[in-house]
């Protein structure tokens, strides 16, 4: 049995404490808040242990890996007091808002000799999981283009829910926060990406980062990629998708989050094409359904010490990404990856 404690019973947090119930050798032990009413209905649906401050929960020897689901901005620092404490460590995306706490915080969990797993749940989406299984048996041949279209919906009252959202410190941007899901998803699927475009604007919200983003990407491999992300789709969410372009063969997985297969086509189709291209999970919200196998993988790599697994390093890759691109939408110009030093702890904004 894997014992885990909550930290931040927010908006997310309902998807972590719905998939670990589903987990067999996973146990919920602690929640833990600064808001007390939240704080005692997770504890409440939980069955468990509940902590108005974090460093009780980590005093508890029951707790051994913890969840954290805080304002981005906080996460570097509870990821540290957890590695300290000897806790595992899950962390809820983006893993920092700066490079140089990103990699203080995975060094940290090394030299304390604990896992640190980055929640990128849809790469446990079924069309993405086929997606990259194409990828990877080489049937797109070259890859030459790639889009991702973020077009969602955060009305004002979003934003007023916490003090903390759309701010500099604790949040960031529809870059950091809504879309660094689909940025990761083109450098997992073309690989490592070599400099960046970027436009950025606040558009409709009162917040202090921004709520659209447009960008070009540039990748090693010779591909690009297109992106456009926002929060200012009126009245209602549209679509978070990918498109795959190669010389032989195509795709796009749609829905409102990468959950639907819309376009599977190949120059040498295969039989099971036909079933591919039906393959859809339906979340009730953006979320989707990845949190459980992503969960039962942290499980999984616990309980057997297994290496595969989402890690710091691949959170590093996501977010060096989109400080390139503040950094680009900033200075007005191309900037290239490699300019990137792994201790800026500039907030490009």
């Amino acid at each position: 049995m894997v014992n885990f404690g909550i930290v931040g019973c927010g908006r997310i947090s309902g998807k972590h404490i719905a998939s670990l119930k589903q987990i067999p050798n996973a146990k919920i032990v602690a929640v833990c808040d600064i808001n007390q009413e939240r704080c005692m209905k997770a504890a409440n649906e939980c069955m468990c242990k509940s902590y108005s401050t974090y460093e009780e929960m980590l005093q508890d020897k029951d707790v051994e890996v913890v969840n954290i689901l805080t304002p981005s901005g906080l996460h570097p620092t509870m990821a540290i007091q957890a590695a300290k404490a000897g806790k595992h460590v899950v962390c809820e995306k983006p893993i920092a808002l700066t490079i140089k706490d990103a990699n203080h915080m995975v060094l940290e969990c090394e030299k304390a000799g604990v896992l640190f797993f980055t929640v990128k749940q849809n790469r446990y989406n079924p069309p993405i999981i086929h997606l990259k299984k194409a990828i990877d048996e080489g049937r797109f041949g070259r890859l030459f283009l790639a889009n991702v279209t973020v077009r969602w919906s955060r009305d004002k009252n979003y934003y007023k829910q916490d003090a903390w959202r759309g701010t500099i410190k604790y949040d960031g941007g529809v870059l950091l926060n809504q879309t660094s899901h689909h940025i990761d998803m083109l450098q997992w699927m073309l690989g490592d990406v070599i400099s960046v475009i970027c436009k950025k604007a606040n558009f409709f919200h009162d917040i202090e980062v921004e709520d659209s983003a447009v960008a070009i990407l540039k990748f090693r491999n010779g591909a690009y990629a297109t992106f456009e992300g926002t929060t200012c789709t009126f009245p209602r969410d549209m679509e978070g998708s990918i498109s795959i372009l190669g010389e032989k063969g195509s795709a796009k997985v749609g829905g409102f989050a990468m959950n639907k297969m819309e376009h599977w086509q190949f120059t040498e189709p295969k039989e099971e094409d036909q079933d591919i291209i039906h393959t859809i999970t339906n979340p009730p919200n953006v979320y989707g359904f990845g949190h459980l196998p992503l969960l039962k993988s942290v499980v999984e790599t616990i309980t057997s010490r297994n290496v595969q697994r989402i890690d710091g390093d691949e959170g590093l890759k996501t977010l060096k990404i989109i400080i390139a691109m503040l950094k680009s939408a900033k200075e007005n110009r191309e900037v290239f990856l490699k300019e990137l030093n792994n201790e800026d702890e500039v907030y490009y904004y």
